[in-house]
């Protein structure tokens, strides 16, 4: 018994140890974040300019630096929230290619931003939560494990409404342009990475058991096959 609860003691430490290091990087994003934002206050400056601007090499280095970069702190609370906990949901339950995943959205993002945009400046981290939560859903979806397609439900449960930011003129002064093109990068990157990571598991022992139970079926019928005709043969 004490064994027992030792065991479940242990494995109850290793997932919180888990959860505590996938929090690691989404805390350090989001503090540079709120960082930026403060420096901006504090000194009076405005670094909207550090956004992206499509098709202009002024606009370049937003690719790096726009979702550091928020119009207010609404704006930065509202990008704040969702982009922290889907992080967390990345790296605890995708540890083995999180980063790749979270990287390659935060540029190909940005890319396709200035690539694709309106002529203005795009500023803010929202483009990478649609990134994010585009992944989670559809990869848990492709994977059809039980527990990642769990995790997809929560996600439509959470952002659902989210879906509106992918269209132009809902929302004013939004740049559905990254939302849209964050979502596209998000389905991109669950099909790429569709064969790594966690995977449906698969249960030989279920195919070996049948298996014997089968044979041990097929060796029944036979020994009362060969009773049957035992019992029939009459000796002259």
């Amino acid at each position: 018994m004490s064994k027992h609860v030792s065991d479940i003691e242990k494995e109850g430490a290793f997932y919180r140890k888990k959860l505590l290091l996938s929090m690691i990087i989404p805390g350090i994003f989001v503090f540079l974040m709120w960082l930026v934002k403060i420096i901006e206050v504090l000194f009076g400056i405005d670094l909207s300019r550090l956004g992206i601007y499509p098709l202009s090499v002024q606009g370049l280095p937003g690719i790096l630096f726009s979702p550091f970069i928020h119009a207010d702190f609404t704006h930065l609370f509202n990008n704040s929230i969702p982009l922290f906990f889907l992080s967390i949901a990345l790296f605890y339950f995708y540890s083995e290619v999180a980063l790749k995943v979270f990287i390659w959205t935060f540029f190909l993002t940005g890319l396709l931003v200035w690539f694709a945009g309106r002529e203005a400046w795009h500023i803010g981290a929202s483009g990478l939560v649609y990134g994010l939560a585009s992944f989670l859903f559809f990869s848990g979806i492709i994977r059809r494990y039980f527990r990642l397609v769990a995790l997809s439900l929560l996600i439509v449960f959470l952002y659902g409404s989210m879906v509106w930011g992918l269209f132009p003129g809902v929302y004013k002064n939004v740049s559905w342009e990254s939302h849209m093109l964050g979502f596209f990068s998000g389905v991109v990157l669950s099909v790429w990475y569709r064969n790594q990571g966690p995977q449906r598991p698969v249960y030989e022992w279920m195919d070996e058991e049948v298996e014997e139970g089968e044979n041990g079926k097929m060796g029944e019928e036979e020994r009362l096959r060969d009773e049957e005709i035992k019992g029939q043969i009459n000796i002259t």
